[in-house]
């Protein structure tokens, strides 16, 4: 049984069918789904693939995987071996896994099934990188939720965050969080004020919260972006409109300039859809409309930021053939059409593209290909594709923020041999432990920025800016009146922005030393706890200090 949403959606995008022309350079299909037996196919929304430890990626398809027919986990090579990892049952370890996996600090992947489980309503798993599932969580369509179609995201305290489609008092959907070993709470059950359905997987802020859409309600009833913090603190952002889109199914992403990037599936000047960008305080600019000819229409799939800086995504439909286009967008939204689709190279793209630290974009479709191996139905089966340009190999931390002295998992291609690690500018300790991972440990003096390491072919840089988060131990005098100079004493506090006393800004403060920073108790402060900001993060103080 599939959900009606994925019915109706298929039946829409199927439905529309335009002529425009795209030209493919440098454009491959990696792999056919369904050209061997056993063979996952069919992948949808999310659809997240997952660079694992060993450079190779990780997925899911929701049909195939076996004899069951219920889907499964593959492991795939850059050069485009499959192997299939596990086939779900239907039964306790669930069926039809849509959203596709994410890489733990563990090493090891975890996802969801839209269905199936203990209850029928699906679950959340854990799968080794050898192919050994663990059931974390089978969800019962009460307060816990049901019919989660995205996986969950890792959070900075390690515990993963969800989104369940269905389910909760109201059945409108649910928001969770569980621990790498299934321990499980509702964060949060959506009402049709603060959204419903939310379809997208969680996106990890750089303020530690989670961002993402639901597909309708809110004030518009056309969907929402919304901040949710690991407590469970929900904020709407924004309330969609038809004029800026209607029914977001994509996840967002956080761009390296600080704001939201996304996709929404229907609405804007054409009705075809529109690629947006939010501030984090949730200011929307639609960056470009979708024209429902000759750039596409419906994208269903989210964004990836490519270390050119540009955004890149898919349209699932439209086309000389009606299947869809990869494409480019710029930050500023110059928009171009990168390929079209033509069943042969696949069809029906849903699923968001993905950068591998070799620089090559990777991607999948839902339908098309070559594929033909029972009991896929030839032209329907789906492929893997690739977009490659030029960018080179870089690396990536699996954790993109943490303090002095934690150690850091990195990928990436060619690590052995390196002969040093840095961040931003500061020596490292580091371990290599195969060609495509390591680990670095963050350094006393080391400042937000990026990584670098230096290997036999060259120097790597990291993708992102790391965040070396501050932090506070201690402070004096511990009382004082407006007027009275505060030593701050701490760790990474060198690219110290702000500092304030009970919520009010300082006007005066001087860094010192990476472990020491003097400031002006300001007129208005009130006691309460002083707060650092940095690029990397905020540190508060254990006690407060009482202004007198």
């Amino acid at each position: 049984m599939r959900t009606t949403r994925t019915c109706v959606l298929f039946a829409a995008v199927l439905a529309i069918s335009v002529a425009t022309a795209a030209h493919a350079q440098t454009f491959s299909v990696v792999y056919n789904f369904g050209s061997q037996s056993n063979d996952p196919s069919g992948p949808i929304y999310a659809g997240i693939l997952a660079q694992g430890r060993d450079g190779n990626l990780y997925g899911t398809g929701p049909s195939g995987g076996g004899i069951n027919g219920q889907g499964g986990v593959f492991k795939l090579t850059p050069t485009g071996k499959l192997t299939l990892l596990y086939s779900f049952t239907g039964a306790s370890d669930g069926a039809y896994p849509a959203g596709g996996l994410t890489l733990g600090s563990d090493g090891n992947f975890y996802g969801t099934t839209v269905e199936g489980g203990a209850h029928l309503y699906g679950t959340v798993f854990k799968i080794t990188p050898a192919g050994a599932l663990t059931t974390l969580y089978s969800f019962t369509n009460g307060a816990d939720g049901s019919s989660p179609y995205a996986p969950p995201v890792q959070g900075a305290d390690g515990n993963f965050y969800g989104t369940a489609y269905a389910g909760g008092t109201a059945g409108l959907g649910t928001i969770y969080k569980i621990t790498p070993t299934g321990t499980f709470s509702t964060l949060y059950q959506f009402d049709s004020t603060h959204g419903t359905y939310p379809f997208s997987p969680l996106v990890l802020g750089k303020d530690g919260s989670f961002y993402a859409t639901t597909e309708f309600g809110g004030t518009n009833g056309d969907g929402v972006v919304f901040r949710i913090t690991p407590a469970g603190k929900l904020t709407v952002l924004y309330n969609f409109d038809v004029t800026h889109g209607k029914s977001p199914v994509s996840p967002l992403i956080q761009a390296t300039d600080g704001n939201f990037y996304g996709t929404v599936l229907d609405g804007g000047t054409h009705n075809s859809g529109v690629v947006f960008r939010m501030t984090p305080s949730g200011a929307v600019t639609v960056l470009h409309n979708m024209n429902g000819t000759t750039d596409g229409n419906g994208p269903a799939a989210g964004l990836v930021q490519a270390t050119d800086g540009n955004f890149y995504g898919v349209n699932s439909s439209t086309g000389t053939a009606g299947k869809g286009f990869l494409f480019k967008i710029t930050p500023t939204g110059v928009f171009s059409v990168l390929h079209q689709f033509d069943g042969t190279t696949g069809a029906t793209p849903f699923a968001t593209p993905f950068q591998h630290t070799n620089g090559v974009i990777y991607g999948q479709t839902e339908q098309g290909g070559s594929g033909n191996v029972s009991p896929c139905t030839p032209g329907y089966c789906g492929v893997v594709y690739s977009w490659s340009q030029g960018l080179t190999p870089f690396v990536r931390a699996v954790t993109s923020s943490a303090k002095v002295g934690k150690v850091i998992e990195f990928l990436g291609t060619g690590f052995t041999g390196t002969t040093a690690v840095s961040f931003s500018g500061t020596p490292a300790t580091f371990t290599v432990s195969s060609a495509t991972y390591m680990t670095a440990t963050v350094p006393a003096g080391a400042t937000t920025g990026s990584v670098t390491v230096t290997t036999p072919g060259g120097v790597l840089t990291s993708d992102k800016k790391f965040r070396v988060i501050p932090q506070l131990t201690s402070f004096g005098p511990s009382s004082g009146p407006v007027g009275t100079v505060v030593t701050l004493t701490g760790v990474s506090l060198t690219q110290t922005t702000k500092v304030s006393f009970g919520g009010i800004l300082a006007t005066t403060f001087t860094v010192n030393s990476d472990t020491s920073v003097s400031v002006t108790v300001p007129t208005g402060a009130v006691t309460g706890k002083i707060v650092v900001t940095t690029p990397g993060g905020a540190a508060t103080s254990a006690t407060s200090f009482t202004v007198t």
